[in-house]
């Protein structure tokens, strides 16, 4: 069964951290393109950060380079779960976040929404000033 469930959103002042979740199947996991995505109301959803499982390979937004770091749980009995540290967070970080996996064995990782097929329910990140 493909599935995605993102966790640990909440409400935060600026400057402050959040470490988001994202537990994937086994199929969407194992060597694929994991990426973190988010939209704003009124916004277009935008790719934010991204993981290869297999290579380790990661890619950001230039929003977010030095402030995020995208990783995975590369633990003996890991649960199929990648990352997003969150720090120095700014009130316009405040979205709806998601993650996505595209199909294993498909093309380079990108941070365009359409090139990914399996999506998460979402974790909601405000950032107050």
């Amino acid at each position: 069964q493909v599935q995605l469930v993102e966790s640990g959103g909440g409400s935060v002042q600026a400057g402050g951290s959040l470490r988001l979740s994202c537990a994937a199947s086994a199929y969407t996991y194992s060597s694929n393109c994991i990426t973190w995505f988010r939209q704003a109301p009124g916004k277009e959803r935008e790719g934010v950060a991204g993981i290869h499982t297999g290579t380790g390979s990661t890619y950001y937004a230039d929003s977010v380079k030095g402030r995020f770091t995208i990783s995975q749980d590369n633990a003996k009995n890991a649960k199929n779960t990648v990352y997003l540290q969150t720090n120095s967070l700014k009130p316009e970080d405040t979205a709806m976040y998601y993650c996505a996996a595209a199909d294993p064995g498909g093309p380079p990782c990108t941070l365009v929404p359409g090139h990914y097929t399996y999506w998460g329910q979402g974790t909601q990140v405000t950032v107050s000033s």
